[in-house]
């Protein structure tokens, strides 16, 4: 049960921050009408959350699937990230407290990993450094904090399948184009407009394709339903040809059939599709390696790692600062596709270890949940890391969904912990050990 005296202060908090917000509408709106639209949206939704406060974490969900970008006042940014953001004050003002021990360890490796960047932000004092530090900070903590508020008030299995509708409709839309292209002999990997790339689209196709495929006995998603969606945007991730993104389900997929031990029709046929996959993607870099094209992604990569060593040399304690790759302070050098070079480049040794900290921490934290709760919540965010080892890793959405993710699950098990459960949902420990993963649903 909610305290009602920690909820009497987050409430009146939350009022208190709607009235300075309408304070702050009337005096900016004669003087920036755009700034005051959005300022009037958020007092709008702080509102309603003050009367229901799942509601805006549950409209945050898809909209995080929303690449489109707008710059406003020089600055560029994403719907994904303006959703989260309005999102994560909401969950703070007014999300259901006390938080459970795994969120709050979780919140703790956040602290440890601002702490460790916050040496590069002092040392390189420019704009676009302390921004992405905070926005690091959002994407991760804000994230659990989102999917948290909707799971500890028993949406978590909307926001999961409204999670689902909008990663189907990007599918969909990947495959149409995708068909169109090759009836034209275009065999070229599928580009959305507004931003939406391959390694985003396969990113987010692969990331949520997770939830269809194990489908956790909450959800109350039926076998078939699963199975189908989870083909779907897999065949959608086919058409964006995103290589990390397809090695990064495929090895989560692997780990996921090895721990569980069960439906092993499931299994072999999920691994029947893996390993074709695998060895695709392994020929495709093979010829790329032996083509000697020193533009392709390959020797791209290798050419930023050696640029990125380079740069870090400069500073290896502290790095040299977050976002290093958009300021001019360097004639040559891209943002590194490797979580742990990016890291390193742009927060040093320091940075390095918190990154280290923050990402093992969570899959320790995670895989030590009851499996019915846990095992979609350590899977998406290892495929996350795993994807990370050869891909951009803090790219807006590709990093928050994971950990939303997480959110709803830990939310979800605290519902239940706390004897909150509505109908339909498992009450019992030896009941979460069997429908783990949705083993024995029709």
């Amino acid at each position: 049960m909610r305290s009602s005296g920690g909820a009497g202060v987050v409430t009146v908090t939350g009022l208190v921050a709607a009235g300075a917000g309408a304070a702050a509408l009337g005096w900016i709106a004669p003087q920036q009408p755009a700034a005051a639209l959005a300022l009037a949206i958020t007092v709008l939704l702080l509102g309603i959350s003050a009367v229901r406060p799942v509601t805006v974490p549950l409209v945050v969900l898809p909209l995080l699937y929303v690449a489109a970008r707008t710059v406003y006042g020089g600055t560029d940014v994403s719907v994904s990230d303006i959703a989260l953001a309005v999102g994560t004050l909401a969950a703070l003002l007014f999300g259901r407290r006390p938080f459970s021990r795994p969120l709050r360890n979780l919140l703790w490796l956040t602290v440890v990993y601002q702490v460790a960047t916050l040496f590069t932000v002092v040392a390189n004092p420019y704009p676009a450094n302390a921004l992405d530090w905070l926005h690091s900070w959002v994407l991760v903590a804000g994230g659990l904090l989102v999917g948290w508020s909707v799971g500890r008030e028993g949406a978590g299995p909307l926001g999961l399948k409204l999670m689902l509708a909008a990663a189907v409709v990007l599918a969909t839309w990947v495959t149409g184009i995708g068909v169109l292209q090759a009836l034209e002999g275009n065999l070229e990997p599928v580009y959305l407009p507004h931003g939406m790339h391959k390694n985003f689209l396969g990113t987010m196709l692969g990331t949520t394709a997770l939830i269809a495929y194990i489908r956790p006995i909450w959800l109350n998603l039926g076998r078939r339903a699963g199975m189908t969606v989870f083909w779907w945007l897999v065949v959608g991730m086919g058409f964006t040809q995103s290589r990390q993104a397809i090695v990064a389900l495929g090895v989560v997929l692997v780990i996921l059939v090895l721990r569980t031990h069960t439906d092993r029709r499931r299994s072999r046929v999920v691994l029947l599709a893996i390993v074709p996959a695998l060895l695709v993607v392994l020929t495709l870099v093979r010829d790329q390696i032996a083509s000697g094209n020193v533009h392709n992604s390959f020797f791209t990569r290798v050419e930023s790692f050696a640029d990125a060593l380079s740069i870090w040399q400069t500073q290896p304690l502290v790095g040299v600062g977050l976002r290093w790759w958009y300021t001019d302070r360097f004639s040559a050098g891209i943002q590194p596709p490797n979580a742990e070079m990016e890291v390193l480049t742009a927060a040093g040794l320091i940075g390095l270890i918190g990154f280290l900290a923050l990402m093992v921490g969570s899959v320790a934290v995670l895989w030590r949940m009851p499996p019915t709760y846990g095992m979609l919540a350590v899977m998406v965010v290892l495929g996350r890391f795993v994807q990370g080892q050869m891909d951009l890793f803090w790219v807006a959405a590709q990093t928050s969904v994971p950990f939303v993710i997480a959110g709803v699950c830990l939310g979800a098990c605290a519902r239940h912990e706390q004897g909150d459960d509505g109908p339909g949902e498992p009450a019992t420990a030896r009941e979460d050990a069997q429908t783990a993963v949705g083993v024995g649903r029709p």
